[in-house]
């Protein structure tokens, strides 16, 4: 029998440094295991370099310029340009201008910092991280640029890319992916952006707000149509109210250059001319060329990687985690699944995947936040259930700050009055949403949220009110 205290330590290789990689190999070292990170692109993956971190950046300062246009009704008077008339703003004429030469070298700054933060914790941490691009050699070797690793675990956590159209094939110039807005230095004059799902919707909003003239093409009814209604019909109001143009029940078949700028047919034969288009219309896994069928490790007919609720592939040893096994393509989602694998993996207590309680953000102006179960879901699989719907601009602190459009809304059991699932529409709904995400998560009750004490004024005080609402009086 050996001895546990002299037993060498297990061998975990991440192949992809994003959220689920790099959160993986954290928890495998604590565990005590000898941890190998292979990355090719740079730590952080494309959630920090070319997705969530650039884009969220870019969103904050169109966020100032959204605040800025309530100014006037807050009493702000700003100065107008030199020269100019009193009637100027009211003729159109802009008084902010961006650089967005200097926005986007500071995305990009920031995108480097962050992932040059992460090297170092993984590295202070005793993760060796290697660059180049892995792949299977069998279920328990990776082989990195023709030297090979032998592993007694492996997540693969590849992540995704932009999905492209065959007639619309990307040149990072004026037919664009969400991961080359970044190298722009001039403002889009006219973006026509294809898709209305949540990433069109995020940069159709941000570049209305920092002064693009915007077209989003939108192949559903209504933009996020995957969202709650209510929430998607709002923002479509406010989107149109900023002068955004909508085309709904479009499609787009292809898009080609002109001398000075884009022209993107639809597939009904109508022609939308721009200076740049944005394709947005879903990503990819990254599942190609990792030697997946060598180590027997299954896909879906979309290329995801198949998992089960603790990231085991069909493959003995072998995990997958984050966008490239197509759960749930969000960062705190890939970072789940890669913590649950290493605990699986190596011998720790761990709990299975639960959705149940992801709460999502979508980072237009206003914000939409959503947890639990939503009223199409709840309704699909014929849940009893209650539902009430508080106006934002009922509440007291939303008048302060010149805010009008959002709501709260709380779906609840009809009889134990246990919160299933919450919508929030406001700016920063994304930290509104966390009570409600508490709610979920711990099977509280609208008496329990109704009861908890919140600041007077207060965003948050909505939560509560429209929980008292819900309250079912016992007989």
């Amino acid at each position: 029998m050996v001895d546990d205290d002299h037993r060498p330590p297990q061998r975990v290789v991440v192949i992809g440094g994003g959220p689920g990689g790099y959160e993986a190999a954290l928890v495998a070292r604590r565990l005590g295991a000898q941890v190998t990170v292979v990355e090719r692109a740079g730590l952080g993956g494309s959630a920090v370099l070319t997705d969530v971190v650039p884009s969220k950046t870019l969103i904050a300062t169109a966020e100032w310029m959204t605040i800025a246009e309530r100014a006037p009704e807050l009493g702000i008077r700003l100065d107008l340009p030199a020269g100019a008339e009193e009637g100027a703003a009211a003729a159109g004429e802009r008084r902010h201008t961006i650089d967005l030469a200097q926005v986007n070298a500071r995305v990009r700054e920031l995108a480097a910092a962050q992932s040059q933060d992460i090297l170092t914790r993984l590295e202070r941490e005793g993760v060796d991280v290697i660059t180049g691009h892995g792949r299977l050699a069998g279920p328990d070797r990776v082989e990195v640029d023709g030297q090979r690793w032998d592993a007694d675990a492996v997540l693969i956590a590849t992540g995704a890319t932009p999905r492209t159209l065959p007639e619309a094939q990307p040149d990072g110039e004026r037919i664009l992916t969400w991961t080359q807005l970044y190298r722009l230095d001039r403002l889009p004059e006219r973006l026509i952006v294809v898709g209305s799902g949540v990433t069109g919707a995020e940069f159709a909003g941000a570049y209305v707000s920092l002064g693009s003239e915007v077209v989003l093409v939108s192949s559903r009814d209504r933009v996020l149509p995957g969202e709650d209604a209510d929430a998607a019909e709002m923002l479509e109001e406010v989107f149109r109210a900023r002068g955004m143009e909508v085309i709904s029940r479009a499609r787009a078949s292809a898009a080609e250059r002109t001398d000075d700028g884009v022209v993107v047919t639809l597939a009904d034969g109508r022609q939308i001319a721009g200076s740049h288009v944005l394709l947005a219309v879903g990503s990819v896994p990254n599942s190609a060329d990792l030697g997946l069928d060598t180590a027997g490790v299954r896909t879906t007919r979309s290329g995801h990687i198949e998992v089960d609720k603790v990231s085991r592939t069909s493959a003995r040893g072998v995990y997958a985690a984050g966008d490239v096994t197509g759960v749930l393509p969000l960062a705190s989602v890939a970072a789940m699944q890669g913590r649950i694998a290493m605990s699986h993996a190596l011998g720790d207590a761990v709990s299975p995947l639960s959705l149940r309680s992801v709460a999502a953000n979508i980072f237009t102006a206003p914000e939409i936040a959503t947890v639990g179960g939503s009223e199409a879901s709840l309704t699909a699989r014929g849940a009893h259930f209650v539902t009430n719907t508080l106006p934002l601009a009922r509440n007291p602190r939303a008048k302060m700050l010149g805010v009008r459009d959002g709501f709260v809304k709380l779906f609840a059991h009809p009889v134990s009055g246990t919160v299933l699932g919450g919508v929030v529409v406001a700016p920063r709904a994304s930290e509104l949403i966390f009570p409600i995400t508490l709610a979920v998560a711990h099977g509280l009750t609208v008496d329990d949220v109704a009861s908890a004490f919140t600041v007077y004024p207060s965003l948050s005080g909505s939560i509560a009110e429209v929980a008292r609402v819900l309250h079912q009086p016992r007989d």
